[in-house]
């Protein structure tokens, strides 16, 4: 597409402050490029009111665009990059100047729009729990270089190196030993895993989530610390643990008391190996 001229790309821009024309009503913003097109006025007049019921503002085309709410404004927004049919919607954050509430039903009403219409939709964002959402395909990039490529549940469960690890949610990253597959070695115990294709005794990243941590007795469990801090998050506690010099990120639907003793363990299929990689 690089050596295609601007102008003739088959792909539309959402921007990120929606640029909507001000001194155009909904209605002219969503034919503008119609226009532009010399496409008939019954064509374009059918075209908009389709757009219109698709983004729900049936009975606004002569609204001022300046006095709609921040999520009507995009979704004219949408409307008028849809209108001309590209084959590759480009949106760069659109949902960023939106309050949180807002922003999680626009997460879903952009899905209904893009199942509906049924094109490629290239969303841009820094809101991991948002490309988790959104996506049937995630490309995680730094500096301009992709590090991974996978659905959502691939990025978020098989991470390639520490910075899509941390990047897409929360994780334990702790120094590790790979003793020979299906082995590992951290925080001063070896653990049963279900990775393999490593070298004996290499030196790697282990990724726990802090969802996967099972608290247990302080006796009995492999790994153990002290509570350093219990925040409430709604739907669980974050609790800070400090173990073997490592603060332990832990998730769970139950409280500890800071400064108490707890015990950690961890399944199998819940440590995640990594070859060791610059951050």
């Amino acid at each position: 597409i690089t050596q295609t001229p601007p102008h003739k790309r088959p792909v539309n821009t959402v921007f990120q402050k929606y640029a909507l024309f001000p001194h155009l009503s909904v209605y002219e913003n969503i034919a503008f490029g119609l226009k532009i097109k010399k496409v008939s006025k019954d064509v374009i007049d059918q075209k908009v009111m389709k757009m219109l019921r698709l983004i729900g503002l049936e009975g606004y085309e002569d609204k001022n665009t300046t006095l709609l709410s921040g999520g009507q404004q995009q979704r004219v927004a949408i409307a008028r990059a849809l209108v001309n049919e590209p084959k590759v919607l480009l949106l760069d954050e659109p949902l960023a100047a939106l309050d949180l509430k807002l922003r999680k039903e626009m997460q879903y009403e952009l899905k209904r729009i893009q199942q509906e219409v049924g094109i490629t939709f290239i969303f841009v964002t820094h809101d991991q729990e948002e490309a988790l959402t959104m996506s049937d395909k995630i490309v995680v990039m730094k500096n301009g270089e992709i590090q991974q490529v996978g659905s959502p549940q691939d990025i978020y469960n098989e991470p390639a190196n520490r910075f899509v690890a941390n990047f897409i949610g929360e994780s334990n990253i702790i120094d590790g030993v790979m003793y020979e597959d299906f082995e590992v070695e951290f925080a001063g115990q070896a653990f049963k895993c279900v990775d393999k294709g490593f070298a004996e005794n290499e030196r790697v990243d282990v990724v726990i989530r802090p969802e996967d941590i099972i608290v247990g007795d302080y006796e009995t469990s492999p790994i153990s610390g002290e509570v350093e801090s219990v925040v409430f998050k709604g739907v669980h506690y974050e609790i800070t643990v400090d173990a073997h010099g490592y603060k332990w990120l832990i998730h769970s639907t139950q409280s500890q008391a800071v400064g108490a003793h707890i015990g950690m363990n961890v399944r199998p299929e819940d440590i995640h190996i990594m070859k060791k990689m610059e951050a």
